[in-house]
């Protein structure tokens, strides 16, 4: 089931971007954003502001790829930026094989490969910029 709805910040002076206008699309992306907003340590934080262009594996062309989060956190070693994803778990491993090319096999597949073509571009990008590039899975948002 596609989720989607807008969220409105409780410090929207540490969003970057429109704060009246942040649109998620999942119920995790919903609560990563409020741990993005309600965290102390987090200086500032967007939802899909960072656009990377990259060319995916499954059909050789060039797309967009619109980062879920950009976040600043203060760390004791300084400030430190991240682009974050959120995804399930099971979408950052290659499917199992079935023991046939089934349909729900080749989705999966498919899948894999454009996420993995996306998080290949967003570590180039981070990597020019000095920032981090991390997956958060339902593990590490505690569901």
């Amino acid at each position: 089931m596609y989720y989607k709805r807008k969220y409105s910040p409780v410090f929207p002076e540490k969003y970057t971007g429109d704060p009246t206008n942040i649109i998620l699309r999942s119920s995790w992306e919903a609560k990563f954003a409020a741990w993005c907003d309600k965290n102390p340590a987090v200086i500032e934080w967007s939802s899909e502001e960072v656009v990377i262009p990259y060319r995916c594996g499954t059909d050789n062309r060039m797309h967009r790829y619109f980062v879920d989060f950009k976040i600043k956190v203060k760390t004791t070693s300084g400030v430190k930026t991240y682009l974050v994803e959120v995804k399930p778990d099971v979408q950052t491993k290659p499917p199992k094989y079935p023991g046939r090319r089934t349909a729900r096999y080749l989705n999966e597949s498919m899948t894999f490969i454009k996420n993995q073509s996306k998080w290949v571009a967003a570590k180039e990008y981070c990597k020019d910029r000095g920032w981090e590039f991390m997956i958060i899975t339902e593990h590490e948002l505690g569901i």
